[in-house]
């Protein structure tokens, strides 16, 4: 009998391994399930939160750092201060980017952040003098756009972008000759003889004209200084470079206002010699985009509920 016992463990036991083995490999493909499950999950949370890092890819040894700046320049829009310059400060920071590109399709904005991310972008440079830095203008650089472009080393743009708007404005509507034919007056109290200054509903006070239109003119010759300092004897001699006029890209290269053609593409690759472009622009994810527009929809229901609630009473 012994040599049937001797069978039957060798059996038992080969069974106990060959159960064994495929145990392993279940529990392997079980990890590596859930590894690429865990990758899939991260991959579309980065999609629809739209995760973004400024310089996401540094690890590659030479590549050329892009910001955008796009639309109106405003605190409360993408195009603000705080975060064009936090990616201009990411860009420049970084020992792997061999230049830097400002791509900017903006009409303008605020002089008070434009300046801002001008006053960042010569810090940027005298800190880091041996980083190039080019702005690239597409459809349009106007106004407080053109503000911050004249920061930079050269300015380049398409022969039909539109540059310059070298000017300041305020703007606004009067109601007063409507309010006459209808019969409406105007009912305005303050603390302050100015404080009203500039109401639609009231009628102009050549006093207070008078002030805002030198408050602009200072502003203008702040921007006119600024586009001075940046672009120094490039610009040509010309009754209307100051006066708020727009031009094209070509008319721009011929009065100084910009230094050529070109697109990031090709500054990246024949200039900079650094073809792969990594964007450092930091941009709203789906979560702020969510919760903006849950925002504008509690408003918006409050208003309304608040209004139903003064008609029932």
């Amino acid at each position: 009998m012994e040599p049937k016992e001797n069978w039957e463990r060798q059996a038992l036991e080969h069974l106990l391994l060959e159960n064994l083995k495929e145990t392993r490999k279940a529990r392997r493909w079980k990890t590596i399930f859930r590894l690429v499950l865990l990758v899939l999950v991260v991959s579309i949370i980065a999609q629809v939160f739209d995760l973004h890092i400024p310089g996401r890819g540094m690890h590659i040894e030479k590549h050329t750092a892009l910001i955008s700046l796009d639309g109106m320049i405003s605190p409360t829009t993408t195009a603000n201060a705080v975060d064009v310059n936090a990616a201009l400060d990411a860009a420049f920071e970084n020992t792997n980017s061999v230049g830097v590109i400002l791509r900017i399709n903006s009409p303008g904005g605020s002089p008070v952040q434009a300046g801002m991310i001008n006053d960042e972008i010569r810090r940027l440079r005298t800190l880091y003098p041996q980083k190039p830095f080019y702005v690239v203008v597409e459809d349009i650089c106007a106004s407080g756009g053109y503000y911050v472009a004249v920061a930079g080393d050269k300015i380049l743009v398409d022969k039909a972008s539109l540059i310059g708007s070298i000017g300041v404005v305020m703007e606004g509507f009067g109601f007063t000759g409507l309010m006459d034919k209808l019969g409406i007056s105007r009912r305005l109290i303050t603390a302050g003889s100015n404080k009203g200054m500039l109401d639609p509903f009231s009628k102009e006070n050549p006093k207070q004209v008078e002030m805002v239109q030198s408050m602009l003119d200072q502003i203008h010759q702040q921007f006119i200084a600024v586009v001075k300092a940046g672009r120094g004897t490039r610009l040509k001699e010309n009754a209307e470079l100051f006066s708020g006029r727009v031009w094209n890209g070509e008319q721009a290269v011929q009065l100084g206002l910009a230094d050529g053609f070109g697109t990031v593409d090709s500054v990246a690759r024949d200039i900079l010699k650094a073809p792969d472009v990594l964007d450092y622009t930091l941009k709203e994810n789906f979560a702020e985009r969510v919760a903006k527009k849950f925002g504008a929809e509690m408003g918006t229901s409050m208003g309304q509920a608040l209004m139903k609630d003064a008609n029932l009473k």
